[in-house]
């Protein structure tokens, strides 16, 4: 029996992972490092960092290595997502962990394209493992991940196909990636839509029941359609250009088909068709961002497809839920602002009315064909004005914004409906849904049950008239009583604000009145005409005045629009007001004070609700728990208040005796009334001067024709005075053509004796050029002469030396063959100098020859020239100069063949030669002739 005799060591924890870790990278057999891998996988939850720190690089390594062995790939693709999500209570864990992770992958892009090749296998978990890692990655390094995915070859493609696999795990994991791959890279956006991206997404949803049958996934693929569309006008061309629009329509189609036909459905399913309705309205939002380059097209793309019909229908539905009404008609205002056709075209569509209660029994065809229809402007006006509900408070809010999108930049439609208002208030017709007739009854008890009411309709009549001067004054023209029965009249701005004031004085609830105060300081603004009318009540001063006084510690809004409002009244008023400015500034500034003005103004200004306008949800949702929304503004009214605060603030500041200038409907209304009477003061002075002026013109013009009497005298004197001149100036034109005359003659003589004169002269210097030329021509005649005898006595010498020469030959050669052989050699070698010599000499003759020719070529060339000038005469003797020269040259080439004859019978005597005297006697006979001829 054999026993232990210890226990062996146990390995901490750090030890077994670096055992691992170790194992891992040093293993040649798969098995071994697969084995390894799951060792580590135990370990990874509980210790990331560890596990981490000694294996990551290898486990990575392994998926380059073992990606053929898709077990292996999957134990590894498991330990990486575990080191991602550890266990909350583990010690090691930490956001720093999954940080540090990302980096390694992200910092060299081979790993990221690693991840993505496991894309292109069938494996199951390969596939889903990759997607949720890539999903880790993309959590923590966002940006570099995007990169990384954007230039991996092919790697948006092959994200983009895992949509079409059937298994929904790996589908619905590619969904997720792309949706959190896309929110904020427009480039990626563009790519992924060009990989047929928004097909793939239609045919997910309607696999997965669409908008009312489909789960989570219906409303993810919605957000990812979201992501590439949003503020991207080159996919919303992309998905308009490849046919989307009508698949739009047919899920919105769909959906209205199904709530008709559905009797009940379960809550849950309910709140996901509700969700899943609310994202694709708020795709179709994505296309129609107010002043985008492309929201003209998509407008009309989605009214040829009748979209804006279906999203009209869906919010008139009665089993549409109240948010998605809202944001149905939110959609539909959309749809319609700022195009002028489609404005125009959708008052003529026909929505069920929400008045009127479906019959109790009946099938559904009957209660649906039960409910009257009504044109779509009517049915808005019913839900904003006359639908009491709280709780539908969003959707009539909506419906607020559809009606002003209806008349949105666009005057016509505006006067239109405004006069229809006009003309149902004056008939009472429509007492429910009209808005004047909502802001000009008297405030009942009923006011704080349904304050919107007025709110609406204040936020309608102010849009109505904002800027507007025709509009402004045609609402004027609304006036209450009749002045032929005896009757009080009230105008409207009058009655709006009694209503106002006694709805301060009653303490009604505030919004009644921040909307009265809002219609007025919108109406009142830039225009005189209405300012005086509200004036035309004196006492609407000291009510405001009191409301502004009278501020609690919670009245922020009420105190400080009766401040502002105060402030436009004065800003605007003029010197023939009901109530002058020089009497408003005193009330302003002793009663109420610029201080408390000025307080109330900053007051108002700095509340959250008006400041944070912008990021406050204007929506039911902001009411307190029973209570109302916190909604108190419109927008367009904040940005007015926002835009002239600075001024408005400023106002009390200003001079009485300064007015505003105003210009509405071409006509400039308001200017100082003190410049005025200063200005006819001037006018008057102007024209007392004129008239001074037009008096000194009568008597300038008298010593005007006095002057011209002068002038016709002076003019005839003048005449005369002038044709005196003339017969002066005749006469002395006349002298003057005879000295003329006569100065001619003189020239012409003059001009004779000079040519006689340059004749005489010229034949003179012919004859003298003649005579010269003559004396030239004797000069080179002699010259040529002599020197043609002197080369005829030199060639004859030549040809004597030359005969005497041949003669000595004959002789020497005589001489020589009767030498002794001894000397033979030394003969042979005189011989050959002498005929070297002889050479020599035969070619100095006859160049000496060829320079007697050139000398006769230059003699002949010199006849030509004779008729030259002087000059001429002087080349020629240089020419005899040179001439002369050659011919010395001529006897030294002589001299020397003399000597060297000379030196030849020297040495001929020294080897034993006789040389007769003769020889020497002719040779001197020559030398006395050739001295005798130079002497000559």
């Amino acid at each position: 029996m054999f026993t232990i005799a210890s226990t062996p060591a146990k390995q901490s924890v750090s030890e077994t992972i670096s055992t691992l870790a170790s194992r891992l990278s040093s293993s040649t057999l798969l098995e071994d490092r697969r084995a390894a891998i799951l060792g580590l996988r135990s370990f990874a939850k509980e210790y990331p960092a560890s596990v981490a720190s000694d294996s990551l690089r290898g486990l990575i390594a392994s998926l380059s290595n073992d990606g053929e062995d898709v077990d292996t790939v999957k134990v590894v693709l498991e330990t990486l997502l575990m080191l991602f999500n550890p266990n909350e209570n583990s010690p090691e864990a930490s956001e720093e962990i999954a940080l540090w992770l990302a980096d390694e992958f992200t910092q060299r892009q081979d790993n990221i394209t690693l991840l993505l090749d496991f894309l292109d296998t069938h494996d199951f978990y390969s596939r889903l493992y990759s997607l949720q890692l890539l999903s880790a990655i993309l959590a923590s390094r966002t940006e570099r991940t995007e990169e990384c995915i954007f230039t991996a070859p092919l790697g948006i493609s092959r994200l983009v196909a895992v949509l079409d696999d059937r298994r929904e795990a790996v589908r619905n994991e590619a969904l997720s990636l792309l949706t959190y791959l896309t929110p904020s890279s427009s480039e990626l956006q563009k790519v992924v839509a060009f990989e047929n991206v928004f097909d793939r997404i239609f045919n997910i949803i309607k696999l997965e029941g669409s908008l009312s049958h489909g789960d989570r996934i219906v409303e993810d693929c919605l957000i990812l359609l979201a992501n590439l569309l949003r503020l991207n006008v080159s996919n919303q061309s992309f998905f308009r250009e490849t046919g989307c629009v009508p698949k739009l329509a047919r899920l919105l189609n769909d959906a209205l088909n199904e709530e008709g036909a559905e009797a009940e459905v379960a809550e849950w399913a309910k709140v996901q068709r509700n969700r899943n309705i609310y994202a694709l309205l708020a795709v179709l939002r994505l296309f129609l961002i107010t002043g985008s380059v492309g929201t003209q097209a998509n407008q009309a793309s989605f009214w040829q497809n009748g979209v804006l019909a279906l999203v009209l229908q869906l919010a008139f539905s009665r089993a549409t839920e109240m948010q998605i009404k809202a944001e149905a008609l939110t959609t539909c205002a959309d749809l319609i602002r700022g195009n002028p056709s489609l404005q125009e075209a959708f008052a003529q569509l026909q929505v069920t009315s929400v008045l009127d209660e479906p019959p109790a029994e009946g099938d559904g065809a009957i209660q649906q064909n039960g409910i009257p229809k009504v044109y779509v402007i009517d049915g808005l006006l019913d839900l904003t004005l006359s639908v009491p509900s709280i709780a539908a408070f969003d959707s009539r809010l909506a419906a607020c914004e559809c009606i002003k999108a209806y008349f949105f930049d666009h005057p016509a439609i505006r006067k239109h409906f405004l006069r229809r208002a006009i003309d149902g208030h004056t008939s009472g017709a429509d007492e429910t849904a009209n808005v004047l007739t909502t802001l000009l009854q008297p405030l009942d008890g009923h006011v704080s049950a349904d304050p919107y009411r007025y709110w609406l309709a204040a936020v309608i009549l102010f849009h109505l008239i904002y800027e507007d001067s025709e509009a402004k004054t045609l609402a004027m023209s609304v006036v209450e009583g009749d002045a032929s029965t005896g009757e009080e009249v009230v105008t409207c701005i009058q009655t709006i604000t009694e209503n106002l004031i006694i709805g301060i004085q009653k303490n009604v609830d505030e919004r009644v009145l921040v909307a009265y105060l809002m219609l007025l300081c919108g109406w009142l603004f830039e225009d005189p005409d209405g300012v005086n009318d509200f004036l035309g009540e004196g006492s609407n001063i000291q009510s405001l005045v009191q409301a502004v006084l009278q501020a609690g510690p919670d009245g922020v809004f009420v105190p400080g629009l009766s401040a502002m409002l105060l402030g436009i009244v004065y800003e605007f008023s003029t010197k023939d007001s009901p109530v002058p400015r020089a009497t408003i500034h005193p009330i302003l500034a002793s009663r109420m004070g610029r201080d408390q003005y000025i307080d109330r103004l900053e007051r108002m200004r700095r509340h959250p609700l008006l400041q944070d306008f912008e990021v406050l949800p204007q929506k039911f949702s902001s009411a307190p728990p029973g209570g109302l929304p916190e909604v108190f503004f419109d927008s367009t009214f904040v940005e007015f208040v926002k835009d002239n605060f600075n001024r408005l603030k400023r106002a009390i500041d200003r001079d009485p005796g300064m007015e505003i200038p105003v210009v509405a409907n071409g006509i400039q209304k308001g200017i100082s009334r003190e410049m005025v009477d200063s200005l006819r003061s001037q006018l008057e002075e102007k024209t007392k001067s004129l008239t001074k002026a037009e008096e000194e013109l009568l008597s300038i013009g008298r010593q005007l024709g006095q002057e011209q009497a002068d002038h016709r005298r002076a003019k005839e004197t003048s005449a005369v005075e002038l044709a005196r001149i003339k017969h002066v100036n005749e006469a002395l034109q006349r002298l003057h053509e005879e000295e003329q005359n006569k100065l001619k003659a003189e020239h012409a003589r003059a001009m004779q004796d000079l040519q006689r004169q340059l004749e005489s002269t010229q034949k003179a210097a012919e004859a003298e050029k003649v005579r010269v030329t003559e004396n030239h021509q004797r000069q080179l005649d002699h010259v040529q002469k002599t020197a043609e005898s002197n080369a005829e006595r030199a060639r004859k010498r030549t040809e004597a030396e030359i005969s005497d020469l041949k003669n000595s030959v004959s002789k020497l050669e005589a001489d020589l063959e009767k030498a002794n052989k001894n000397h033979l050699q030394d003969l042979q070698t005189a011989h050959d100098e002498y005929t070297t010599t002889k050479t020599e000499q035969a070619a100095r003759l006859q160049r000496a020859e060829e320079k007697a020719k050139e000398a006769e070529e230059r003699s002949q060339a010199a006849n030509e020239k004779a008729s030259k000038a002087e000059s001429a005469l002087s080349e020629k003797e240089k020419e005899r100069a040179t001439a002369q020269s050659e011919y010395d040259d001529m006897l030294m080439v002589f001299g020397d063949l003399e000597d060297k004859v000379e030196k030849y019978k020297e040495r001929l005597k020294a080897l034993g030669e006789t040389v007769s005297d003769a020889e020497d006697d002719d040779e001197e006979d020559e030398d006395d002739d050739e001295d005798g001829d130079e002497i000559d």
